[in-house]
């Protein structure tokens, strides 16, 4: 078999679009219309309250990480605020992109303009780039969101619960968008028109990027970095923990989202920062579906879905051994299972199922 290339440009890209698997019709659990318009509708109240405590604890965690600085005393409140920084605003990136977090739509483009900022991903680019990874879910060639490629690459997830080449290919592609450039790969899911503004955006960024170097520079400390881009290095792990359970270890080039997504339970510190992206499946069924109803839609479809891993160490306890057997077996994945009362997947499935028995 040949081997998996990922890129948007190459030959699993052209593979996709003729075997029908680009812009396919995927498989949806039946909800009514009437129980789904009521899971549809959409509230500021929530999205405002969780806001609010969201940017107030990263502000007063900001003020007594600086106020502290430099004695131990700081490193806390730092910690603290690199993950509300580095891997809450993943999460505020993700919903107020779908524009599902708030009903009111300055609200929704507020909140995602600063969490794209705090993440460090072009808001134009990005927008796109999660658009098709919604319509060619962990679809070779045509998903530019797939994190954990087969074989994987351990060093590099690894390196990523640090925010390393994360940040590191963002600031060579915020340089490089400043400089008017957009890449090959982007250009295949960016609309021309849209493509000044991720330029101008990206260089809107270097300058605040430029100015904290400067006050770096100024005050003969690091603290400006601490404060702004830092956090997406120290902060990121929880972000990368999490994202990580989201379709690491299962099936590719499928269109049942009950194969290549996973839905967890967690505690409520995490469901807070993650904003119960944990119902992955769900989410990516419904994906107009606002957050703060998704535990909800779990409820209702639940009997047909495969049982949700119980924890978040449940689930590496399930992801990681299928990840280093694809170090071996790069064809191997995870075929989850459907309860007695669940639809089976299509037939054009089946023919998986063997991989994950080898």
């Amino acid at each position: 078999m040949a081997k998996r290339d990922y890129s948007l440009t190459g030959p699993n890209a052209s593979r996709a679009v003729e075997t029908g698997l680009a812009s396919a019709e995927w498989y949806h659990t039946d909800v009514s219309r009437k129980e789904m318009k009521a899971l549809m509708k959409r509230s500021d109240g929530p999205a405002i309250r969780d806001t609010i405590i969201w940017l107030g604890a990263t502000v007063l965690f900001a003020v007594a990480a600086i106020w502290l600085w430099p004695s131990l005393w700081s490193i806390p409140f730092f910690l603290a605020y690199g993950v509300l920084y580095g891997s809450a605003g993943d999460s505020r990136w993700h919903e107020c992109g779908h524009g599902t977090a708030f009903k009111t739509r300055w609200m929704n483009d507020a909140v995602y303009q600063i969490a794209s900022f705090t993440m460090m991903r072009n808001p134009v680019t990005w927008r796109w780039s999660h658009a098709r990874h919604h319509t060619d879910t962990i679809i070779v060639g045509r998903d530019p969101e797939i994190v954990a490629m087969r074989p994987p690459d351990l060093l590099r997830l690894a390196l990523n619960f640090f925010g390393i080449l994360d940040v590191w290919h963002a600031v060579v592609d915020m340089v490089r968008n400043a400089a008017g450039v957009i890449s090959a790969e982007e250009k295949t899911f960016v609309p021309e028109q849209e493509q000044p503004k991720a330029i101008r955006i990206a260089r809107i960024w270097v300058a605040i990027y430029a100015a904290t170097a400067a006050a770096a520079v100024y005050t003969g400390s690091i603290l400006p970095f601490l404060i702004i881009g830092g956090p997406r290095l120290y902060g990121a792990w929880h972000h990368v923990m999490t994202g990580l359970l989201q379709h690491g270890g299962l099936a590719e080039d499928v269109t049942d989202h009950r194969l290549n997504s996973r839905t967890v339970y967690m505690n409520p510190v995490s469901r807070f920062i993650y904003w119960n992206m944990n119902y992955h499946v769900e989410h990516h069924m419904f994906p107009m579906v606002p957050y703060h109803t998704l535990p909800k839609l779990h409820e209702m479809i639940k009997h047909d879905l495969p049982a949700p891993n119980t924890s978040i160490l449940d689930g590496y306890r399930e992801m990681l051994p299928a990840f280093l057997r694809q170090l071996r077996y790069e064809d191997y994945f995870i075929k989850r299972e459907l309860p007695p009362t669940a639809k089976p997947y299509r037939a054009e499935f089946h023919d998986v199922a063997p991989q994950a028995a080898e």
